[in-house]
């Protein structure tokens, strides 16, 4: 029987889906670094993921913090995990599509090493309204809505512009080229791609894999 995902949401996410977050990589700070090797097109060390690292399905999410759709779909995907807890865990990977969004990225991988991500990430997405309009976004309410949730904003611009932070940027373009990832939010579950796109559609595919482990126990 299918259960539907925070209902509210989904009129909102119809509309924006339709229209989708496309693009390509967005070009304010290219680098020529070449990327890691660590980890796999899927995941590497730095991802940052959600949830028990022994859950029975991973959901990898490409997503870029100025992208609409992303933000519509993170309660969904709070809500996939709210019901299963012991059973789901989420890969955040990060897609520079809009711009803008290689700075607030910038910031989240920060925030990561903080130990911030999570409550800096749902403070841009809450208030992305303010700061992410699409061709001239106001990155200086972004650093104010970031420190507002915790975000070290000295400890922050020292290492913004950082070899690490540069390859890691690298390493994101190379596996959405290595995935065809051409729209934001995309989502594999345990490697694989939704039938169509849409919040039913992700919520069956892991409700599949979830059945699919059980069976073979």
């Amino acid at each position: 029987m299918q259960i539907k995902i925070v209902t509210s949401l989904i009129c909102l996410l119809t509309t924006l889906l339709l229209s989708g977050c496309f693009g390509t990589d967005d070009q304010e700070a290219m680098t020529t670094v070449q990327p890691a090797i660590e980890g796999n097109v899927y995941e590497r060390p730095y991802s940052p993921s959600l949830g028990t690292e022994s859950a029975k399905v991973t959901i990898v999410e490409f997503f870029d913090p100025a992208c609409e759709a992303c933000r519509a779909f993170y309660p969904v995907v709070k809500e996939i995990m709210a019901r299963h807890p012991n059973d789901i865990r989420v890969v955040l990977r990060y897609a520079t599509f809009h711009q803008g969004s290689e700075t607030v990225v910038r910031m989240l991988e920060a925030a990561r090493l903080q130990n911030k991500f999570e409550p800096v990430l749902e403070a841009l997405l809450k208030d992305q309204h303010e700061w992410a309009s699409h061709g001239s976004p106001n990155l200086s309410r972004a650093w104010e809505i970031a420190e507002s949730a915790g975000l070290d904003i000295a400890s922050t611009k020292a290492v913004m512009n950082s070899k690490e932070f540069d390859q890691t940027l690298a390493q994101e373009r190379a596996d959405i080229r290595s995935l065809k990832v051409s729209q934001t939010p995309t989502f594999f579950v345990n490697k694989k791609t939704l039938s169509s796109f849409g919040a039913q559609q992700l919520y069956d595919l892991v409700m599949a894999e979830l059945k699919d482990d059980q069976s073979k126990q």
